[in-house]
């Protein structure tokens, strides 16, 4: 294949990417006046339910104009030579292997972040805050940035350094050390992630002795889920949105509580979102999705082992030099369908996982505070209840609140 035919082949992939989501916005926004279903008719009064077609109305035309400028962003870039333009400027700093994929990515990756930050810095003290959920200070939302890039540049640079490296001695053999490396990475994110990466963003404090924290141990303890670690994350800083998670396996157990959640939710019905974050673990879903997640890595890193040394790669993207670098950025677009459908089975999986912890929850606690919970955490979140099923089926990893509510309503 010649590069001119791959260089439309990647403008054709973007595009049709580009199209595709579009179409399943519109689809979906067609529904957001649809009737509330009768199982769901007490999530919202009169007048929050006004307030949340509002909002779903302007992120919907909010999503579109930043698409549509990070598509316009994009083609621009690749068809007036972004592309061999950076890669001449790293190039001109460095004649290392390694330190020019680090340049090159860094100036691609800041680049872009600063072009859409003012779209970042719109949603969050325009959008989020018309409707009442953003508590972020522009102190905050820059500190978050800074520090976000500095873990971009020492976690993702050692990364990218690290397969470059792979790369240069092992050749086309270079994704069996790479996928090795990266699945050891991602075990040890998965056990250390809340104690090494949270407390840069956020506070966490253990869970004071009280009511909750004796219902929550009781409940662990019928269950025979050893539970040691409580914690409390103040994500109030930044938003009026509730959350829980559980992360980590072994010693590394942990289940995180957002204070918004505890301030919205009865302590019946925290519990009863607990006892699904427990059912998470108890199925064993966190070890799968971690296995599923390296076997994929694994057959990605396979892929652009087959195709990332061709210089049809690099020529397509205009840069006459072949290298690993700008080959992995053709890659990566060319990819994108793949990673299209790996996403859908994931979602798929993930849908199938909420379910089962859903009923975890419901056979070993009980239904009724569950569904309550989900219903306040859908009302505080102005989320949508009557999304299209394309929707549903593309992006969501966890079923609409209608679908749980039917599933649970079964116990």
């Amino acid at each position: 294949m010649s590069p001119e035919t791959l260089y439309y082949i990647i403008l054709a992939v973007i595009i049709i990417d580009f199209l595709i989501d579009k179409i399943l916005d519109t689809l979906n926004a067609k529904h957001f006046d649809d009737p509330i279903p009768e199982e769901l008719s007490d999530v919202y009064d009169k007048e929050a339910y006004e307030k949340s077609q509002r909002y779903k109305k302007e992120r919907y035309r909010f999503g579109i104009l930043t698409s549509g400028f990070s598509l316009i962003l994009t083609l621009a870039f690749i068809i007036f030579g972004g592309f061999p333009w950076i890669d001449a400027i790293a190039r001109d700093i460095s004649d290392n292997s390694i330190l020019i994929a680090l340049i090159f990515f860094g100036i691609i990756i800041l680049g872009n972040d600063i072009l859409t930050l003012p779209f970042s810095w719109y949603n969050t003290f325009v959008i989020e805050e018309k409707y009442g959920f953003n508590k972020t200070t522009p102190a905050t939302f820059i500190f978050d940035k800074l520090k976000g890039w500095l873990m971009m540049a020492i976690i993702g640079g050692g990364v990218l350094a690290l397969i470059v490296w792979f790369y240069e001695f092992a050749e086309e053999d270079f994704w069996w050390y790479t996928w090795i490396a990266i699945a050891l990475f991602s075990v040890i994110m998965n056990m250390f992630y809340a104690r090494l990466i949270v407390p840069l963003f956020n506070k966490q404090t253990p869970l004071e002795e009280g009511s909750l924290r004796s219902k929550i141990e009781t409940y662990a303890k019928e269950v025979d889920f050893k539970l040691d670690n409580i914690f409390v994350i103040d994500g109030s800083k930044r938003s009026t949105k509730g959350n829980a998670y559980f992360s980590g396996f072994g010693k590394e157990k942990r289940i995180s509580l957002y204070d918004t959640l505890i301030h919205d939710l009865s302590e019946e019905e925290i519990v009863a979102v607990l006892a699904h974050e427990v059912g998470h673990y108890k199925k064993n879903h966190i070890l799968v999705n971690l296995g599923v997640s390296i076997l994929t890595t694994g057959f990605t890193l396979w892929l652009l082992s087959l195709f990332v040394g061709s210089p049809v790669l690099s020529q397509a993207l205009g840069v006459s030099i072949p290298s690993f670098h700008v080959g992995l950025v053709a890659f990566g677009i060319l990819y994108s369908p793949i990673s299209e459908i790996t996403g859908l089975i994931m979602n798929m999986l993930s849908r199938k996982f909420e379910y089962q912890a859903d009923d975890f929850a419901g056979k070993t606690y009980t239904p009724k505070p569950l569904i309550s919970g989900l219903k306040k955490l859908s009302k505080n979140s102005l989320s949508n209840l009557t999304p299209h099923k394309a929707y549903v089926f593309m992006h969501y990893s966890h079923p609409s609140l209608l679908q749980r509510y039917q599933n649970l309503n079964r116990h």
